[in-house]
């Protein structure tokens, strides 16, 4: 029996048609993947923003509290938050009250959500911080 062989031609042909389809697939798989992971990407970029703001926020009420603590008025308090933190004034708010020795100081700000795509899903974040001290002298 004689065996049957491809010629050298049609080989090459097969394997080009083969390599062909392999690089039409990969297309096609990257443009289904890559709108996920850019999204991934602007969500993990708008969470660090987050993050940052929320340390800000921290520094913020320390500012705040030590400024209160040390007998500067309401509105010299407000503006240590501000400055201190890097904060937009217009989106933080301090409350400072005062009860004997003891001041307490609450920083509420509205962070917002500027990243492309997640700014349009995701509404603007409050963060909150608290810190309670003795006045001094």
């Amino acid at each position: 029996m004689r065996s049957r062989r491809a010629s050298p031609e049609v080989l090459d042909e097969a394997t080009a048609r083969e390599r062909g389809t392999a690089r039409g697939q990969a297309t096609v798989e990257l443009a289904l993947v890559l709108p996920l992971v850019l999204t991934l990407a602007l969500v993990l970029v708008q969470v660090g923003l987050v993050a940052r703001d929320s340390v800000r926020v921290t520094h913020a009420t320390r500012s705040a509290a030590r400024a209160a603590s040390v007998g500067l008025d309401d509105d010299s308090v407000r503006r240590a938050a501000s400055e201190s933190s890097g904060l937009a004034p217009s989106r933080l708010t301090v409350v400072i009250a005062r009860a004997g020795d003891w001041v307490t100081v609450r920083v509420t700000y509205r962070c917002p959500t500027d990243v492309p795509l997640v700014g349009v899903v995701a509404p603007a974040i409050v963060l909150r911080d608290q810190l309670t001290m003795r006045e001094e002298g």
